[in-house]
């Protein structure tokens, strides 16, 4: 490159960064739109409930003389729908921070804990917990059967992403063909394990693992949420702290050393959170793809690279999509229910596809 290109490319850069939105207005405008959606979901459904109902149904107004709906609206807002929102916001939240993450370390914009195999992984182990617990020889650990869900998923979540780290990784380089392969290779086995336990299942077991397969919010309750709360804090605290460290670490391994940051400490650190994330979100609502790569990659585009923005904004796109998308699969059919898996597939596989071909140039974003 020359002097004048370097000079031009230098401006360009500097151009780009003066035509994005500032921080505030990015964060702001996401808020607004997580609670534009979360409003709408709220008053729709198989049981309708108009705006003039809802102040009275949330219980910040008294019910109008004669409005005898109210005592319904309450018990299903504050027994089915808003558990529900509340668990799609923050499973959108982890699984677009995970994604966030994932890219960062790998420093491949193609990565997703659901595209490479780690939500398989969880879905994997996650399925193997229900079929031990439903069973004669799980049967003393049946009462604790939703704690070890979660703790299942995670393990199974870890155990992939470190095996796809260290076949993906030699010498402070990360392949993309071989992340991508290796991912595919991990989540061929974990689908082929939740074949044999398919197989081997009954019809309640089957059932249970249907629902993990294809993805679904149905069984969202106030002490799953209560589950989530702690580990989406937690991760957006750490990912605050180490946000720096991950943009040095996107310039290479070598330049974010001579910087003073800990590489391998910041990809075990990173290798933990996609895994708890990933696994609670599994734990959840099962598998839910391409919510990981479409947010992270969407934001690169408007408010560029920094993670000190991008994983916030992350967390907010992220919240919005799945409340959407969970809206969406309680609505379309109604009054049965699709399952939330298929909906993120048929807008996420196109946005990915088109992703490639950016990449070879065909077509431009």
């Amino acid at each position: 490159m020359t002097v004048a290109e370097a000079i031009h490319e230098q401006r360009s850069e500097r151009s780009t960064r003066a035509l994005r939105p500032s921080a505030i207005l990015i964060l702001s405008t996401l808020l607004a739109a997580l609670l534009a959606t979360a409003l709408i979901a709220l008053t729709v459904g198989a049981a309708g409930i108009p705006l003039s109902r809802l102040p009275a149904a949330l219980g910040i107004a008294e019910p109008g003389s004669g409005n005898t709906l109210a005592v319904r609206d309450q018990l299903v807002l504050w027994s089915i729908r808003v558990p529900r929102i509340v668990a799609a916001a923050m499973v959108g939240s982890l699984l677009a921070v995970a994604g966030a993450l994932m890219q960062g370390l790998f420093r491949n914009p193609l990565a997703d804990p659901a595209l490479v195999g780690v939500s398989s992984g969880g879905a994997f182990a996650a399925a193997t917990a229900i079929v031990i617990t439903d069973s004669a020889l799980g049967a003393q650990l049946r009462f604790m059967q939703n704690e070890l869900l979660p703790i299942a998923a995670f393990v199974g979540s870890l155990a992939t992403t470190m095996i796809l780290y260290s076949i993906a990784s030699r010498q402070g380089r990360t392949s993309i063909a071989m992340f991508l392969l290796a991912g595919l290779a991990i989540a061929a086995i974990a689908n082929a394990g939740i074949g044999v336990l398919v197989y081997v299942a009954d019809d309640r077991q089957l059932r249970d693992i249907t629902f993990w397969m294809l993805g679904s919010l149905s069984g969202a309750t106030w002490a799953k949420t209560a589950t989530i709360a702690p580990v989406l804090a937690i991760a957006l605290l750490v990912c605050a702290v180490i946000a720096r460290r991950l943009d040095l670490l996107v310039l290479g391994e070598s330049e974010a050393f001579h910087s003073g940051v800990d590489v391998e400490r910041l990809k075990r650190l990173s290798i933990v959170l996609i895994s708890a994330m990933t696994g609670v979100a599994v734990a959840i609502c099962g598998v839910v793809g391409f919510i990981g790569i479409i947010v992270p990659h969407l934001l690169r585009l408007v408010i560029g690279p920094s993670h000190r923005l991008l994983l916030p904004a992350s967390a907010l796109l992220g919240a919005v999509l799945l409340v959407g998308a969970d809206t969406l699969a309680r609505t379309l059919v109604a009054p049965a229910e699709m399952p939330i898996g298929i909906l993120t597939a048929a807008i996420g596989a196109p946005f990915f596809l088109a992703m490639l071909l950016r990449q070879r140039g065909l077509i431009g974003l």
